[in-house]
Formats: C-alpha cells, sequence, structure tokens
C-alpha cells in the first residue's frame, strides 16, 4: 500500500474522488435528462438523438387506420377487376401519387364511395354507397364535391338537373368507353342519343350536320352540364348567337335584314336535320309562303288573304332562284334580297 505524506493512503483517496464524480453525474441527470452533450462528441450526439426520439411524441397515425375509412388497398382484396379498370381512367389518375393529378387530388376508392369499415366488418353492399341505388340529387352531390367549377359550374338550376338526370346516367366511373369524358358510350353524341331520341333521329336524314361523320357532336352546340339559357347553348344567349360562332358570315348586320333570320334562324331551319336542301324545315316556296301568303306576287307578309295553292309564278321554283341574298343584302337595291 502506497502512503502520502500525511499519512493517508492514496488508493482511497482515489476511490473516493471516483464515488463523488459519479454520485454528481447521477444528479445532473436526474436534473435535465434531456440536456444535449458537450458539443463536439460523436457519442454524446448519437445518445442525444436516441434521448430525443424516445422524449418525441409517436408519429401521427395513418387517417385510413385512425377512422373508418380503410385504404384502397383493402378495397382490391375483393374488388381487383374493379380497381384494374379504374386505374386507366381519368379517376385513375387522380389516385395515382405518380401522376401530376394524383399528386394534388389524392383521389381514393372511398373519396366517392364514402367509410369503407362498416362495409368490410359486414360484407354487406348496403354498407358502402352505390350509386346505381342512389338518387339523382344524392349522387350528383358526391360528384360535385369535386367537379363544382368550370364547366359543371352551371349544373345545378340546369335542364337536366331539373329533370333529375343523374351524372351516372352518362358517365361511368369504372368502365368507361370513352377516355376523354368517361362516358358509358364511345362518343358524346351517342350518350345524347339514349335519351334525346328524336334529335339523334333527324341526324340521319338528307341534310343534317356532320355528326354521323364526325366532324361534329352534340356537345359541339350544347353545355350537358347547363348554361344561362334555355336550350343549354354552349355559345351565347341566343340561337343566333349560336349559330353565328360558326355561320359568321350570316350574322350581319345588313343595310336590308330578313326578318325571319333575324329574329331565328331556326325559323326556316331544323339545326337537328331535315330531308330538304339547306336542312330547311320546308321546301321553298312552301316555307316563305309560310308567312309571304297574300294572294299576289311579290307577295307581302300575311294579310289575311291566304292562298289555297302556291302562286303559279312560283309553283314548280324556289324563291331563292332569285331572292339570293335571303339572310341579307348591302346592296344599295338589296331590299327584296335580289343581290
Amino acid at each position: 500500500m502506497t502512503l502520502r505524506s500525511d499519512g493517508f493512503p492514496a488508493r482511497t483517496l482515489a476511490t473516493a474522488l471516483a464515488l463523488v464524480w459519479t454520485a454528481a453525474i447521477g444528479v445532473i441527470a436526474a436534473s435535465d435528462r434531456t440536456a444535449p452533450p458537450p458539443a463536439g462528441l460523436l457519442a454524446g450526439r448519437v445518445a442525444a438523438a436516441a434521448a430525443t426520439h424516445a422524449a418525441a411524441p409517436p408519429p401521427a397515425t395513418d387517417p385510413a387506420q385512425a377512422s373508418n375509412f380503410v385504404g384502397e388497398e383493402t378495397c382490391a382484396t375483393c374488388h381487383e377487376a374493379e380497381g384494374k379498370s379504374v386505374r386507366a381512367t381519368l379517376h385513375g389518375k387522380a389516385q395515382n401519387v405518380h401522376t401530376p393529378a394524383g399528386k394534388t387530388a389524392g383521389q381514393s376508392c372511398e373519396t366517392c364511395h364514402g367509410p369503407g369499415q362498416k362495409h368490410v366488418d359486414s360484407g354487406k353492399k348496403e354498407d358502402i354507397r352505390r350509386f346505381n341505388v342512389l338518387s339523382a340529387r344524392d349522387a350528383n352531390a358526391t360528384c360535385l364535391t369535386c367537379h363544382s367549377k368550370g364547366p359543371h359550374a352551371d349544373w345545378q338550376g340546369s335542364m337536366h338537373d331539373a329533370r333529375n338526370v343523374s351524372c351516372v346516367s352518362c358517365h361511368s366511373v369504372h368502365a368507361a368507353k370513352s377516355e376523354k369524358f368517361q362516358l358509358k358510350t364511345a362518343t358524346a353524341t351517342e350518350t345524347c342519343a339514349t335519351c334525346h331520341k328524336p334529335e339523334a333521329m333527324k341526324t340521319r336524314k338528307f341534310g343534317h350536320m356532320p355528326l354521323r361523320e364526325g366532324k361534329m357532336e352534340c356537345t359541339s352546340c350544347h353545355s350537358p352540364h347547363g348554361s344561362n339559357n334555355v336550350r343549354m347553348l354552349k355559345v351565347g344567349n341566343t340561337i343566333n348567337e349560336a349559330c353565328a360562332s360558326c355561320h359568321a358570315e350570316k350574322r350581319g348586320p345588313f343595310l336590308w335584314e330578313h326578318a325571319a333570320g333575324r329574329e331565328n334562324c331556326a325559323s326556316c331551319h331544323d339545326p337537328h336535320g331535315s330531308n330538304n336542301d339547306r336542312m330547311l324545315v320546308a321546301k321553298a316556296p312552301m316555307l316563305c309562303q309560310r308567312c309571304h301568303v297574300s294572294s299576289r306576287h311579290p307577295a307581302t307578309i300575311y294579310d289575311g288573304t291566304q292562298l289555297a295553292s302556291a302562286s303559279s309564278r312560283v309553283v314548280g321554283r324556289a324563291c331563292v332562284n332569285c331572292h339570293a341574298q335571303i339572310h341579307g343584302s348591302n346592296h344599295p337595291a338589296g331590299a327584296q334580297f335580289l343581290r
């Protein structure tokens, strides 16, 4: 044993100092267990990180686990075919987080069908939102949670809405035949024809818009989701404004205007189709004599002396053989629409 000059054992002193140091460290640790260790010590930084991780609250629970939502992976365990078909649609892209739409939309099966936990637990189809049994108003309300702007902004109060047409009457989410609009048919015209059969039959007549040739669709003129006019026209507030969006040369204004054309293009033309030239509602001169029915030529507006038959001067002829500028004329001598 080594003795110091004062006679106290050196080993005893070292042991005492060690005990005091250990006790001091214990007091510091007990007073502040989360205090960071001295900077520059790698071991201390690792220990501090571990202490912080242990003291931090657990991460937020996934919403699909914290509520009645089960997530689309659960849906796919039974509805694999539906999931496969919907991935190729616009809604599928909104579900795919790897697409621009999916990164912002974040859609899933339960976005439309509602929470699926009750359905998963019971296995009953009545415990999930099914659009084939929903009323038109309830089904549309679901769609409008996302589709309430742009071309759909006028849906509420539109003619289709007032007649209880449902979004799923025209559109199919899982098995769409039209990629562009997710329609139940290949084209918008075919979809419209499922309800508007008289108009669809007119497109088969001799004089028709080029719908069946694929150069136009019903939606070229009409807005199926609603507009600010009674005919659900896409352009303008009147039939004439809609027609003039393509037929600008007939719009005028003219120095000499034809009253029938100025009032309504449909006075003479049937936009859906006709068996007459230029899609006229009747053949000339009978069409002209609907207004110009006096007993003489030139015929004036109806004066109470309607003819039983066409005037001998125009039988077998068309008024437009002479009155070529029937939509209106800017010629100084164009009062009779001759040029």
